[in-house]
Formats: structure tokens, sequence, C-alpha cells
């Protein structure tokens, strides 16, 4: 690639999608893009190219550092190091996260930080649009490119735009990419035309064969020997950096040492080179001539490569005694960075060196106070190898293993397990090491072996507590083993394995856990989940019971306990409660800008709010917690997520949108095992089948899951009913519906549950005034019941036997309360059904359908109305949602047409439930 007056040679397609992203820009619109491509093709002229059309832009460069990709935050402080100056303008917890990451506080919220570096560049971008270039995206420290990945995911309406350029190795996920290939024939020759105008006919056709529109290659392999009958099997890249480090060789030696010291220091730092080059004899001129050379930069008090190749042609061109020996004395020029002088000393280590693995064990200390943990798994990795003793190797690379699963790498976190299991000998070891395992195995989609593992850690630390006290080390083994265990019965629940759930409870209660052990909660949840799984509702419910209620009575932290509690809650039908929960949790979660929680929470908050028929708000929760299982590697919690928003698809008679997310979630059944999503989506494809008259289909899904681990689920329970209509309406008998769901309801006791049952059984009945008497009932139990979805379906059903029995008078009541209740729910097929039947009766008004502002809102205009009407200020709803105050702006602007309103104050007169 070539430049010729501001122009990009054979880039012209190229140019033209960076102009269309700043063009967007400066109308208000963001926009992303990951620039892929090998080395050399041309990725850092195209930033540059950007950075010329952006005059009138405020622009942010930023690059991965290859020395420095194990350093917490690294990059991103050098993106956003002077932007420091508007932290002050941003929400207390995001200035106190980018505080953390920056080094300067104590503690930091990784995930709190993507949040941060959204609202930073928000800020930044108030006074017109902003380009945000980072190049060698690919070397981005894990946890700088975390966070600028979930900012990046957030852009909407701030004017912003923002260019990652990388080659293999960074991971785009889900950000639009555009892949640079090689440029054209006619371009690849005007430009070796124009830098190497001497070449022979013959060896310039071969240079531009070789090069494969590779830019950086027609520059350089002019540069070297190419023997006639040669074809080096070489890839490109190597090629080329054997072209570089013979421009390094005809160097003066000098100038070669001047290089190498430069590839060495983290950051280029100018003064610290000078220094080192001093210590080695090196005259600061020595750089004069690297710079001479166009191999480096020299600028603002840094020393750059002009390529990243150049740098690694310099390092391998320097001897390894070289290399040791600048190491060291860097090392000792950064005594007052603790972080860099620690991985000197490691790098200038030939053997085990106790001094470099203890400093590298406070470098993992300080990452993970900024959650920092995959620089933390780095460095007590490089710690175990220089460690002798192999007790301490071994605690070493367990520590590394539980920051590398914490960092989300879970094929690094096993093979560090691995290492450090053949050094274990003592039980404590062996358990942690088993409970580590399990976590990588659940994460990975095996459950199964999750269980077995947790389950035989739990049985190591056991045996270490018979007939010892309570106090001290037997305690502490006490509690690992019963969080092990209740760790096993949660997995086996999700595999609705009723045997394994049965084991993990036995053997918790064989403990002999103690109130001042602080597990009553968690050993609660498992026997009731025990007891509900092998003797059934009336023995389950009771205990399952009192934990919702004693969760649904603490007002604020005790997450887990709660968490619990509103899991639980839909078991015994308590969705009041259970939602009382969630709700309270979700906001204590916004306020504290811990988005790592919420994803969790928003599975139980839309299941809440789903049953309990609010049903734009439960998409609203289940689309949030989505986009934040993608920002926080949440994977396991999405196929609940995609289940929930594929039942309320089904109620809508969205058939395409039910499919696709009812097949995501069986996707991710087949990934993880889990049930739970895969109960959600079979129940939502019968309810959609039944929803369109397809009686029979959903009959049969439905008999189907009945065989499967979906018959443990708290949803085979709940869909019995459709199971028992569907029956009913091919004229078969429905005896195993009717019992499983009469059990459950009885044993409830819940007013929505017996009208339900009562609805069921008017179903079933061929006596009228048998039927009539339940219908009766089921309608006055619906009354306060706080389930519209239920009440409506037995309006319809009452409506529809009234009509049969050629009471139409009566009936006309029921299916009108029906059909309006549908109809604000927005269940399109079932208020056809409900209008259908009014008709039917001799109702000729044909009344029109009730129109609902709300429902022409999408679920996150939804969610900005209603806190704007709240009286939040853009910049707080934005803290809340996780969005920029720009991007708030934009929602609103669209909302208020489709409300009818024109300003903030009116949201506060509009029903926004």
């Amino acid at each position: 690639m070539i430049k010729d007056a501001g122009v990009l040679w054979g880039r012209a397609a190229d140019q033209a999608v960076i102009d269309g992203a700043l063009d967007r820009a400066r109308a208000g619109r963001s926009g992303v893009l990951v620039v892929e491509g090998d080395p050399g093709i041309g990725k850092t002229s195209l930033l540059a190219y950007a950075a010329e059309r952006a005059q009138d832009m405020r622009v942010l460069r930023g690059v991965g550092v290859e020395t420095e990709a194990e350093i917490p935050f690294a990059s991103l402080h050098l993106l956003l190091g002077h932007g420091l100056d508007r932290l002050d303008a941003l929400p207390e917890p995001q200035a106190a996260a980018l505080r953390g990451a920056f080094g300067l506080a104590s503690v930091t919220n990784r995930l709190l930080v993507g949040l941060a570096v959204l609202s930073l560049l928000a800020e930044l971008a108030e006074g017109g649009p902003l380009l945000c270039l980072v190049d060698d995206a690919q070397w981005l420290d894990q946890e700088s490119a975390q966070a600028l990945r979930f900012a990046a995911h957030r852009l909407h309406a701030e004017g912003i735009v923002m260019i990652f350029a990388a080659r293999a190795g960074f991971d785009p996920a889900g950000l639009p990419e555009h892949r640079l290939s090689g440029i054209d024939q006619g371009s690849a020759a005007a430009l070796l035309a124009r830098a190497a105008p001497g070449l022979a006919p013959g060896t310039r056709d071969r240079v531009i064969e070789e090069s494969c529109g590779n830019p950086l290659a027609l520059l350089e392999l002019p540069r070297t020997d190419l023997p006639a009958y040669d074809r080096s099997p070489l890839p490109l890249p190597a090629r080329i950096q054997r072209a570089y480090e013979a421009r390094i060789a005809e160097l003066p030696p000098d100038a070669q040492k001047a290089l190498l010291v430069t590839a060495l220091t983290d950051g280029g730092d100018l003064d610290v080179i000078v220094q080192a080059g001093r210590e080695l004899g090196i005259a600061p001129a020595a750089l004069g001539v690297a710079e001479r050379s166009g191999l480096v930069r020299i600028d603002g008090g840094r020393v750059t490569f002009t390529h990243p190749l150049m740098r690694a042609a310099a390092f391998r061109h320097g001897t390894y005694d070289l290399r040791l020996e600048v190491h060291a004395i860097l090392a000792r020029l950064l005594e007052h960075q603790p972080d860099r002088r620690a991985w000197h000393l490691a790098a200038a280590a030939t053997g085990p060196d106790e001094t470099a693995a203890l400093a590298l064990e406070q470098v993992a200390r300080r990452a993970r106070e900024r959650d920092g943990n995959a620089g933390a798994c780095a460095a007590l990795e490089r710690a175990a190898e220089l460690t002798e003793d192999h007790a301490l190797r071994a605690g070493r690379l367990t520590e590394a293993a539980v920051a590398a699963a914490d960092a989300g790498q879970a094929g690094r976190a096993k093979e560090l397990v691995e290492r450090a299991a053949a050094l274990v000998t003592d039980p404590r070891s062996r358990a942690r090491l088993c409970d580590l395992r399990a976590r990588i195995a659940f994460d990975e989609g095996a459950p199964h072996l999750a269980h077995d593992l947790l389950m035989a850690g739990a049985e190591e630390l056991t045996a270490l507590t018979t007939g010892e006290g309570s106090d001290g080390q037997a305690r502490q083994d006490r509690i690992a083993a019963g969080l092990m265990l209740t760790d096993a019965a949660r997995n086996a629940w999700q595999l609705s394995d009723p045997a394994r759930v049965a084991e993990a409870a036995e053997r918790l209660h064989k403990l002999g856990l103690r109130p001042e052990d602080g597990l009553d909660p968690a050993v609660q949840a498992v026997t009731g989940a025990s007891v509900l799984l092998r003797q059934g509702p009336a023995e389950g419910i009771p205990i399952m019971r009192d934990l919702v209620a004693r969760g649904g009575r603490i007002a604020s932290g005790a997450h887990t306990f709660r968490i619990n509690a509103a899991f639980v809650a839909p078991l015994v039908g308590d969705f009041r409660t259970g939602h009382d929960i969630s709700a309270a949790m979700a906001a204590e979660c916004r306020t504290a800008g811990d988005i790592g929680k919420l994803p969790l929470v928003h599975v139980t908050l839309a299941a809440a709010e789903l049953y309990l028929g609010r049903f734009r708000d439960a998409e609203a929760t289940a689309v949030e917690g989505l986009r934040l299982t993608s920002g926080t590697g949440q994977r396991n919690r999405a196929g609940y997520l995609e289940g929930t928003l594929a039942w309320l698809a089904a109620v809508r008679g969205e058939a395409d949108r039910c499919a696709e997310l009812a097949a995501r979630s069986r996707d991710r059944f087949d990934a993880n095992h889990i049930v739970n999503g895969l109960a959600w989506a079979e129940w939502a494809l019968a309810l959609l089948d039944l929803g369109q008259g397809r009686f029979a289909e959903a009959l049969d899904r439905l008999d189907a899951a009945m065989t499967g681990p979906v018959r443990h689920q708290i949803q085979a329970v709940y869909f019995a009913p459709d199971q028992i209509e569907a029956a009913v309406r091919l004229g078969l008998p429905a005896r195993e519906p009717l019992r499983r769901f009469e059990e459950w309801a009885t044993a409830s006791g819940q007013d929505w549950a017996l009208a339900v049952l009562h609805r069921c059984r008017a179903l079933l009945e061929s006596d009228w005034e048998r039927a009539h008497e339940d219908f009766i009932a089921a309608v006055r139990l619906h009354a306060g019941s706080g389930r519209p979805w239920e009440a409506a379906r037995t309006r319809l059903a009452f409506g529809e036997r009234l009509r049969r029995e050629r009471d139409k008078g009566s009936a006309r009541p029921h299916l009108r309360a029906a059909w309006e209740t549908f109809e604000r729910l927005g269940a399109r097929p079932w208020a056809e059904r409900a209008r259908t039947e009014l008709r039917a009766t001799g109702d000729t008004s044909s009344p029109a359908a009730r129109t609902e502002a709300l429902s022409a809102l999408s679920p996150q205009e939804l969610q900005i109305v209603r806190l704007a009407a709240r009286g939040l200020t853009n910049r707080e709803i934005g803290a809340q949602l996780f969005l920029s105050p720009k991007t708030v702006s934009y929602h609103l602007y669209r909302a208020f047409p489709k409300l009818n309103v024109a300003s903030r104050a009116q949201l506060a007169g509009l029903d926004l439930s």
C-alpha cells in the first residue's frame, strides 16, 4: 500500500468503509470496526488514513504492546490516560473502577471498568465527534480488551468511531469485522515501481507474485536476495522478519545493541533505553543511527519500531547472553516500577530464583486487587516455573489456575490444574483441585463430571473433619466440604438428576454442619430440592416455601441466600415474592455497578415477570440479561433467557422468532446439558402450536418432553394445563397431567394454582353442572391472584363452554374480558381466538383492537421511559442501564412520538405499567 496526496493506493473500497463510519459519527451515530489482516497488509496505514480524515474530530490512539500483554489495563491506560481529568464527571462507582484499573486506587470491579470506559468516551465526545484508534489489538492485555469490547458493544448515539486493527489472536466478540486482503496487481506494480524502480523485470514479477499483494512485502522483499530457483517455504511474515534481520545485521554493533534494548524495554521509554545503553557502554548516538535506518521512530520520549515484525527481528538478532544482561540491567533501572521489574528479573533468571518468584507473586497480588486475573495467572505461572520446592510450586500453579478460571481461560486453567495435580499429595490441596476441575468442567459443558469432582473433593475434606472439634482447621474443612456439596447439588438440579441431588443432600446432612458455619440456607435449599424430587410436592414445598419467605424478609445484602430464594420461588408458585427479591437485588446491583451479578438476577426476574403477566417487562429484562451475558462471559445463563424470550414469542404468535430462540436454547442444552433453558424452549414451541390450533402437535411435543430430563423441572408442572387443554381438544384423556398439576397445586395452596386446577377439571368434565361449578370457582380464585394470563385463559375456556351450552349471553362477558386481557398482553393468536368466539355469541359490535402505546416501544425504550418518568437524568439512566447518556437521549427522542408526548414532564402522567 502506498500513499499519494493523502490517498492510499489500492484501498478505495477500504477507505470508503472508514469514510462512511466517520460521516455517521459527524451525524451523531457511533460505529465500531475491527480491521483484520496479516502483518504488513496495511492495517496501521488504514488507521493513519482514518486519523487524517478526522481533522475535525478528537482522536485517541492506543496500541497493544506485546511486552505489556500480561499487565492488567496497561493498554487502556495508554489509550485513555489523557482523559483522566474528566473522571469526576462519571458516576462515582464508575470513576472508582477506572481509578482502580489505572492504579490510582487499590480495588476495582473489572466488569464495571467497561461501563466506565463507555461513559468516559461519551464524556470526551461531548464537544464533538471522537475517533478512537487501537492498533495491534491482538496484544491488548485481556482486561483492557474486555473493557473496550464491552464499551464498543454499547456505542450507539454518541458520535464515536472505534476502530481496532488486529491480526490473528484478537477476539472481535461479535463486533463488525472488515478483512483486509492484498492489493490488486496494478496497485502492487505501481508501489514496486516507486519503491524499487531499478528492479529487473523478472525479479519485479517474482516479488509481485510472492508478495500476494502485501504492501510491506512489496517494500521489503526487494531488499533480500531472491535466488532464481529458491522458493522459500517460509510464510510471508517470517520472510519479512528475515529481511529485517538482514537490515539490522548491516548496522554498527552499538546500533544493533540499542535495537535489542528497545525491543526488551516495555513501552519504549527513551530515558530507560538511554540509561540501559550507558550500562552496556552504548552512546546515545547509536539510537540515532537506528532511527536513520528506518527501523525505529523516536517521538515524545518514546522509541517505537516502525513495524512489530522489526521488534521480533531485533529480539531474534540479539544473542541469548546479551538478552539476559539487558533484562538484568532493566530490572535494576525499574526499581520504582515493581511489576515491570519483576518480569525483567524473571526474564534474566536461568534457573530457580525465589527472589524473582516472590516478586512475581506480588505482581499477581496487585493484579488480583485490580481484578486483573489474566495478568495474575501469567505472573503466578512464571513464578511456579522459577520455584524449586515442589509444594510451593504446586501452590503457585494452583493459584495460577484459579486466576485463569476467573479470567475465563478454561483451557489454560485446565492445563495448570493438571500440572499442579502432579505435585500435590495432601488432601486439602487435592480437594481444592477437584473444586477447580469441577468449575472448569461446568464451564466447558460437562456438569456430570463437575458433580462427580465436587463430590470427590468433599469426600477428601470430610475425612479430615472426623473426630475433630468445631474450631480451627476442622471447621474450615467442614465449611469447604459443605460448599462443595451444595454446588454439587445445584449442578445435579440443573441436570434434572434426582439421584445425584439426593446423594449430595444425604452427604450434606452427614457432614454435621453447625449453625455457626453459616450454611443453613444452602442446606435447606438442597434438602427441599431433594425431598421435592424424591417424595413429591406435599413434602418438599413446605421446606422450600419457608426458604422463600426468609429470603423475602431480607432487605439487602446476603446475595447468595436471596438469589437461592428467588430461584426457589417458582417451585412453590410464589411469583410475587420471587419478583420482589429479584427486583430489589437488580436495583442494588445497578446502584453498585455490580454487572457480573446481574445476568443471574435477570434470569429470576424475567421469569417472575413472565409468570405475573408482565410480558413487556419480562422481555425487557431478558433482552438486557442476554446482552449482559455476552459482555460478562456468562454463557450458561443465556439458555434460560433465550427460553424465556421464546415463550413470550410463542404467546404473541411470532412463529419464526419463537423457533429461532428455541433452537438456540436447545443448542445450548446440547453444549452444557443444563435443562432449564430446554424446558422453556419445549414449552414455548408447544404453546405456539396450542395458540395456533395445532393441538396434536402441541400434545405430542409436551408428551415427548415428559420422557426426558424436562420432566423434573417446574415447567413440567406449569405446562400440564396446556397438555390437558390439547388433549381435551382432541377428545383424549389427560389423567397423568391432571394428577401432576393437582398434586403440586394442592401442596402449593396458591390461589392462582387452585384456580387453574378448577379450570382443568372443568375442561375434562363432561357434566355441565359440575364443570360450571369448577369454572365459577376458578374465576373467583383468579380475582386478585396476579396472573392475568391464566385468568384470561380461564375466562376464554369458560366462555367457549358457555357458548357450546347455548348460553351466549353469559358467555359474552367472559369472552370480552379474555379478549381485552389478551390484547393488553399482546397475545395475538389468543386474542383472535377470543374475538372469534365473541362474534359467534352474536356480538356484532366488532370492537376495534385496543391500541397500546407501550407496545410500540422497544424493550430498551420501555426501560428508559420508565426511569425518565421517575425523574432520573440521562446520566443516571445510563448508569442504571449501562448505556451512555447520549444513547439514552436518542432512545427518548424516538419514544416520545410513540407515546404522543413532547417532554419528560408529560411522562409522569402516563400509565407505564
